[in-house]
């Protein structure tokens, strides 16, 4: 339910409203706007009258949530929500690019790759340090020390941490380090993970699982937005079709569909919804006039030689290249991209 509170009312009443809530065994999200205060009271709220809420003092109405994610929803929500981090923000009018290897594959690497890809435009760095790999016998990452390095490129060059992780056993060490987390494909309803990452209040990078409708998606954030962490960026990766031209088939309807759906930022990762790093430009173009938020990609100064996904990876130069003609798309769509991060 979303108990809309009359313009103006106190903090006390918007306080009784959440004690109610909690009273019926709901979980309360409180959104409080400069003029209106919202409450969201999410559960099995179908056994709680509307009329409970509606009584009490400061409530102009109760609606009811038709959607069976709710806090994800526009219906919860009508503006884009916007997150702010060092130097960028994502869901506004300006479109971040994240960018980095797909794996952190020594100290030297991920420092040159961090400079490069911050002169060319980029405002935060990714890179992995824990691999979900197909194979038990492929490089399966640097785990902490990959980390470690990350850090000290973040001090160098300023740029935010976007890294993937994989188990609930991960996120008390990686918050020490990471400016969001990465949730994967492969554990988009890894559902115990999802509900640790709730009671985090580090951002979460959220991608689509290769065969997941926008629905599933939309309802497996709705683990994270349920445990208080309403900083979710969801992100469009491509999923797994009878065509094997590319890795995956990008949906690029579900960007725009994202965005009626959803308050929630979206970005686009053509890396791995093309797997090729010939279309990557070609797509990351697509997805940003489509209604993007923000691009991430993978670039790797030797891609022949990466330890993971160098097929798909850009080099510097091609990086430097895609940014410029994914600005260019980005002001024919009255959008721009981010300015350049300055190191403090």
């Amino acid at each position: 339910m979303m108990i809309i509170m009359r313009p103006g009312a106190p903090r006390e009443e918007v306080d009784a409203v959440i004690k109610a809530v909690e009273d019926n065994k709901l979980s309360a999200h409180p959104i409080f706007g400069v003029q209106q205060t919202i409450v969201g009271a999410v559960g099995e709220g179908h056994y709680v009258a509307k009329e409970v809420f509606e009584a009490l003092p400061g409530v102009l109405e109760v609606q009811r949530i038709s959607k069976p994610y709710k806090l994800a929803s526009r219906q919860f929500q009508e503006y884009d929500s916007i997150f702010d981090f060092d130097g960028f923000s994502v869901g506004g009018t300006e479109i971040p690019i994240i960018a980095g290897p797909c794996s952190v594959e020594g100290r030297s690497q991920i420092l040159e790759i961090a400079h490069a890809v911050k002169e060319a435009g980029a405002n935060a760095l990714r890179g992995g340090v824990f691999k979900p790999r197909t194979s038990p016998y492929a490089f399966q990452g640097l785990g902490e020390e990959g980390l470690e390095y990350m850090a000290e490129a973040r001090e160098q060059t300023g740029l935010p941490l976007v890294v993937e992780v994989m188990a609930v056993s991960q996120i008390n060490m990686m918050e020490r380090y990471v400016d969001v987390f990465q949730v994967g494909a492969r554990n988009m309803q890894n559902f115990n993970l999802l509900r640790a990452l709730g009671e985090s209040r580090t951002p979460v990078l959220f991608k689509r699982g290769m065969s997941a409708t926008i629905e599933e998606m939309l309802m497996a954030s709705e683990y994270i937005l349920a445990g208080g962490n309403h900083r979710v960026i969801l992100c469009e990766r491509g999923i797994r079709t009878f065509e094997t031209a590319t890795r995956n088939t990008t949906d690029i309807n579900a960007v725009p569909v994202l965005k009626k759906l959803t308050h929630l930022p979206v970005v686009i990762d053509p890396s791995h919804a093309t797997g090729d790093s010939d279309f990557v430009e070609a797509v990351a173009k697509a997805g940003v006039a489509a209604g993007a938020d923000g691009v991430i990609v993978e670039v790797h100064q030797d891609p022949p030689r990466a330890v993971s996904d160098g097929k798909q990876s850009l080099t510097p130069e091609a990086f430097a290249r895609m940014v410029k003609k994914v600005k260019a798309v980005a002001e024919a769509v009255d959008r721009k991209l981010v300015p350049q991060h300055v190191a403090v």
